[in-house]
């Protein structure tokens, strides 16, 4: 069993800044590949992005790439997600999610992942 609890989401204007933890417990975290997801009101859940076990590989959804940037620091059992130039197209519920089999693209697949957290919000106002 793995247990992830996401932190910092928050209000911010367009063009802000936050940085979202995801803290893990359970099962060794440092063998998971982890990633983040988001949904907004009446979306799918989508790709953000994800990152290996090792932190060595990371992966990005289009959209966010130059602005978000992934990390992990297994001595902490924690990854994070840096949002910046936050855009009001940001805003969702941002989930972190572990994947304990699956690798390289396969990692953007929700279904492909076996625990998530309970979200945190990421509300961007224009």
């Amino acid at each position: 069993q793995v247990q992830l609890v996401e932190s910092g989401g928050g209000l911010v204007q367009a063009g802000g800044s936050l940085r979202l933890s995801c803290a893990a417990s359970g099962r060794t975290f440092s063998n998971n590949a982890m990633g983040w997801f988001r949904q907004a009101p009446g979306k799918e859940r989508e790709f953000v992005a994800a990152i290996s076990w090792s932190g060595d590989r990371t992966y990005y959804k289009d959209s966010v790439k130059g602005r978000f940037t992934i990390s992990r620091d297994n001595t902490k059992n924690t990854v994070y997600l840096q949002l910046t130039t936050l855009k009001p197209e940001d805003t969702a519920v941002y989930y972190c999610a572990a994947c304990l089999y699956s690798s390289g693209t396969y990692l953007v697949t929700p279904s492909n992942y076996n625990y998530w957290g309970q979200g945190t919000q990421v509300t961007v106002s224009s």
